[in-house]
């Protein structure tokens, strides 16, 4: 049988290889390891798809796709007790995502039985309980009336069901960062429609490779440029995408700190205008920089270095203007120590992290961008195409579209 080699032996899918599970494709290609060898390599993290970990043996694989066998297992997923909660009522819940969970479910997934969803949940599973255990956790630490509890409020014993939260928008599996759920139907159905109608604020952090300056990146985005790949596309075709971007902070002239703001919310936006802009965001795997550029990324940053830091909306029942702002994760924050580090130079700080609505004096735009920079078309060359773990497609609803 093939053993893994130290740095992990990749396989390519494709011919007749597409639409196999994981398991069988593994077997053929480990010299017919068995059923066994090869379930207990997925299930114990041993196995990624273009950069993910799977765990799941029955993963129908799609043409393109890179299957990796790692020597060591990876590090567990982010749980339930890895999310926060920024704020929660009877409306929506506002959550921090750490980097490496899913927000909800793939389409094709949706019919799956409990068990088999149990060993990849996303995070729209995991918070109903999470927002329970917050607010039974609330109520607890809240001094109780004199004369007791009222009648019925004791703490019920037992199971439960427990109401589903409604995903009105997403970010990716590596993007950390605000994420705002309905906790309604009409919540859901007034969030979505400021989600559609681009209202929403939202504010990201990311280090770029290279010297990134200010500028407005405007682009038509479309599912497939026409080798599988999201991208912009030359004429009227694809759905406007509007990207600002101001530099935080330069290292050298390596790397730099940047702050997008999104004005559109389109799958994988900032990932791609940034690649297309021959910055990609460091740890990109998807996304690469056109043919040509003379950018590296030898950051060596685990995932991609992308944090939802600002979020505003209107509340949907009280029309309250809703702000929320989330630090740098750890993870990041090392980075940009590293990063200063090497930076050996000139290092400047252009600005500090905006807040939300800050505007630059002599921006057109009043969002601190004063230069504009319009995408020249796809780049000739990126990675292969998006595999089904990190395309969050539901429908064609650009408010379920993020970064």
């Amino acid at each position: 049988m093939t053993k893994p080699k130290s740095t992990g032996t990749v396989f390519h899918v494709g011919g007749g290889d597409a639409r196999q599970t994981l398991a069988g494709f593994l077997r053929a290609k480990l010299d017919g390891a068995s059923w066994s060898r090869v379930q207990k390599l997925v299930r114990s993290r041993h196995v990624m798809i273009h950069g993910n970990i799977c765990t799941d043996v029955a993963r129908r694989l799609q043409d393109g796709e890179v299957v990796k066998v790692l020597p060591e297992a990876a590090v567990a997923p982010p749980r339930a007790d890895d999310v926060k909660i920024v704020h929660v009522d009877d409306a929506v819940v506002v959550v921090e995502k750490p980097a490496g969970l899913t927000t909800t479910r793939h389409a094709e997934e949706r019919d799956w039985p409990a068990r088999r969803r149990q060993v990849q949940p996303t995070l729209d599973e995991l918070l109903p309980s999470v927002v329970q255990r917050f607010i039974d956790g609330r109520s607890r630490r809240a001094p109780t009336p004199r004369g007791g509890p009222p009648r019925g409020g004791q703490e019920r014993t037992g199971p439960r069901r427990l109401p589903p939260v409604r995903a009105v928008h997403r970010i990716d599996r590596e993007t950390s960062g605000l994420l705002v759920f309905a906790r309604t139907v009409p919540a859901e159905r007034i969030l979505a429609e400021q989600f559609r109608a681009h209202t929403t604020q939202r504010r990201y952090l990311a280090i770029c490779v290279g010297r990134v300056e200010a500028g407005t990146i405007i682009s038509n985005l479309v599912r497939d440029r026409g080798d599988g790949r999201r991208g912009s596309a030359d004429g009227e075709e694809g759905k406007r995408s509007v990207t600002h971007v101001v530099p935080v902070e330069h290292f050298g002239n390596d790397y730099t700190l940047v702050e997008c703001r999104l004005e559109t919310g389109r799958t994988h936006q900032i990932r791609i205008h940034m690649a297309e802009s021959g910055h990609p965001v460091c740890g990109e795997r998807v996304y690469s920089a056109p043919r040509g550029a003379e950018l590296v990324d030898r950051s060596q940053a685990a995932r991609v270095a992308l944090h939802a830091a600002d979020l505003g909306f209107v509340h949907p029942v009280t029309g309250e203007e809703m702000q929320f702002s989330s630090p740098l994760p750890t993870d990041i924050v090392l980075l940009i120590k590293r990063l200063r580090g090497l930076g050996a130079g000139r290092r400047g700080v252009r600005r500090p992290p905006a807040r939300l609505q800050e505007a630059h004096p002599d921006s057109p735009h009043g969002d601190g961008t004063p230069s504009e920079h319009r995408s020249a078309g796809p780049p000739p060359e990126m990675a292969p195409p998006l595999p089904a773990d990190d395309a969050p497609d539901v429908g064609d609803d650009d408010h379920l579209d993020d970064d």
